[in-house]
């Protein structure tokens, strides 16, 4: 979800809640107002359309403090514009472009300046050093231990002596390097031979070919109908195939059954 429309969405619930109830007469007016605020939901949706696309995607998880800061004003801009029919909608969307071409700037100044990068989306800081807890590093992101052994589990660790390195990345996000003796074991250590790794290709998506990526990869329309019939698959029934670089094909056939709702 890009950053201004989720703002958007969590800004507009709270302003949608004070105008229903607050138009509680059912007549021309309200129907007249309907009309006006999706009209002005429109305007505003394509407006963040655009802005997010000239600022660049990013998920809320990976929003820095400033990201944020941007977002959230962003959002409250669009909200206003949309419902408040007082309010005049130029003045909202002048105000949206205003902060989506500061956000745009102040990024491509910080690519160029590591002191404003710096500034604007903060440095990592070391929570966990040689397997030692560092407590000034806790204060310095405003961390409990209870917070931060909750991230611990949530990337696998329960026991943190397992550890060596913690670093609290200037999202939010704990990136962690265990200790040599808890790395997982990887094909170098075990001296297997490895086939070269390589994308999947989806030559087959909701029951059409995809032309484009066959011609990418050499094959053609007549060669995947030949593996088709060979498999005895119907091309219509296929959900998705995709095709490696040993040319094996895999087929996920559409289907009628339910998932189970264990995980509800």
């Amino acid at each position: 979800m890009s950053i201004s429309l989720f703002f958007l969405i969590s800004t507009t619930k709270k302003t949608n809640i004070n105008f229903i109830f607050s138009h509680t007469n059912y007549g021309d007016n309200m129907i007249e107002d309907l009309l006006h605020i999706s009209l002005r939901a429109l305007i505003s949706l394509v407006t963040l359309f655009l802005v997010t696309k000239m600022i660049g995607k990013k998920q809320v998880s990976q929003l820095s403090l400033f990201d944020y800061v941007i977002g959230i004003s962003i959002g409250n801009f669009a909200a206003e514009m949309t419902i408040n029919l007082e309010s005049h909608i130029l003045h909202g969307t002048i105000a949206v472009l205003v902060f989506g071409l500061l956000a745009y700037f102040i990024s491509i100044a910080t690519m160029k300046s590591i002191k404003l990068r710096r500034f604007f989306a903060g440095v990592p800081t070391i929570i966990i050093k040689d397997g030692l807890l560092i407590e000034k590093g806790l204060k310095k992101v405003k961390f409990d231990v209870n917070d931060f052994l909750e991230q611990c589990r949530e990337q696998g660790y329960f026991d943190i002596s397992e550890i060596a390195y913690a670093i609290m990345e200037a999202s939010g996000k704990v990136s962690i390097l265990p200790k040599n003796e808890y790395k997982t074991v990887i094909n170098k250590d075990m001296d297997i031979k490895k086939t070269k790794a390589s994308l999947l290709a989806n030559v087959i998506i909701d029951g059409k070919i995809m032309h484009k990526n066959l011609r990418i990869i050499g094959k053609n329309e007549e060669w995947i109908s030949k593996k088709l019939k060979e498999k005895g698959k119907k091309q219509e029934d296929i959900l998705l195939a995709t095709l490696d670089n040993q040319e094996k094909l895999l087929i996920y056939e559409k289907s009628d059954s339910e998932a189970t709702g264990i995980l509800e």
